[in-house]
């Protein structure tokens, strides 16, 4: 089984050609990916409007080149899927449309896969890990903790009530001054700096429930650089390297809170996986692993580039849907908002 995956839900274009192994597990025949960093690098952050029009400049010269190293022709093909949500909506217009068209001309099933479920099932493809697993995603736009118990399968037991851990980075790097993408500059500013100069809150620590809030801890970043008249190179890194170490402690601790609500509902997990953007961060990875470790857990790290957006990702997911008979109809309509526990975010906005 073979599958063409397409991702545009934000500022990365991507095309993947993932095989589904006889033996199991998967195999990445081709990755794709064009980043637009330097479209939106004069902004400071992504443009909706620009991201849509690279979409569509790159996306088709993409899966010509990864149908090229894959060595597999359209024909060839036994699925075409696209992420068709959560995310700017043009962007995810672009690539919907276009697995749509190729589906369609090949005779090939299309599959709508939630961008969510494929940072959520990546380490099946990276780790051959079995249901139930523990999940911390976080990216710029999102964070939750959830338990992943199948395909199609997700209870939210935490999320952001504020801002998602990417974005509480990238508003940092934008305080101090450090340049576009914010996340990874942080991540580097922090690897020179002083954990231990300020002293940071740990917003939500200990509390019963697996929720997050970060704008506490922005603020008051906020109010420690609005001390200095003039940052010197040695408080930016100081102030980077301590934000960063409140961060890693909260998360520990809300993966903690996650753990034990996940075996109260639902058993012992097979293990914990972290995906998203902001798992790439190594700070962050090594705190997990040895959390994994303490609570006697098999972690799962995708690679830094499959943690990011990608289109392997989206192609596995179509590949996990596919083999169950899971496909989708030519009037799916793009989602903005796709929440993987809709009953969860029903009672999180106060409707249910």
């Amino acid at each position: 089984m073979r599958v063409l995956g397409i991702e545009t839900t934000c500022d990365e274009t991507a095309a993947a050609v993932v095989r589904l192994r006889p033996e199991g597990g998967g195999e990445i025949l081709a990755d794709e990916v064009v980043s637009q960093t330097a479209e939106h690098a004069a902004f400071g952050g992504v443009v909706p409007e620009i991201a849509a029009r690279a979409h569509i400049d790159y996306l088709d010269g993409l899966i010509a080149r990864a149908l090229e190293k894959s060595g597999v022709s359209l024909a060839d093909l036994d699925g075409v899927a696209a992420a068709a949500g959560p995310g700017l909506i043009g962007g995810v217009m672009v690539g919907l449309t276009m697995a749509k068209g190729l589906a369609l001309a090949t005779n090939k099933p299309f599959i709508a896969v939630n961008h969510l479920e494929a940072h959520a099932l990546t380490a099946r493809l990276t780790d051959g890990l079995d249901f139930p697993y523990l999940l911390l995603l976080a990216s710029g736009g999102h964070t939750q903790i959830i338990g992943v118990l199948g395909v199609g399968e997700y209870r939210r037991l935490g999320t952001t009530v504020d801002d998602a851990i990417g974005e509480a980075f990238d508003k940092v790097a934008k305080m101090l001054g450090l340049p576009y993408p914010g996340g990874p500059q942080v991540e580097l500013a922090a690897a020179l700096g002083n954990p231990r100069r300020f002293d940071f809150p740990r917003p939500m620590l200990r509390r019963p429930n697996a929720d997050f809030s970060l704008s506490g801890l922005k603020t008051a970043v906020r109010l420690e650089i609005g001390r200095h008249s003039a940052l010197r190179d040695r408080d930016i890194r100081d102030l980077c390297a301590s934000f960063q170490a409140a961060v890693v402690d909260v998360i520990v601790d809300r993966v903690r809170a996650g753990l034990k609500l996940f075996r109260e509902k639902s058993g012992p997990p097979r293990g914990l996986v972290v995906a998203g953007g902001v798992a790439a961060n190594r700070a962050i990875r090594d705190a997990l692993t040895r959390f994994s470790a303490e609570a006697g857990l098999s972690l799962a790290l995708p690679p830094p580039r499959l943690c990011t957006d990608n289109g392997a990702m989206i192609a596995w997911a179509g590949i996990e849907r596919l083999r169950l008979g899971l496909t989708n109809g030519m009037d799916f309509a793009p989602r903005p908002r796709w929440p993987l526990d809709p009953a969860a975010e029903r009672v999180h906005n106060g409707k249910a």
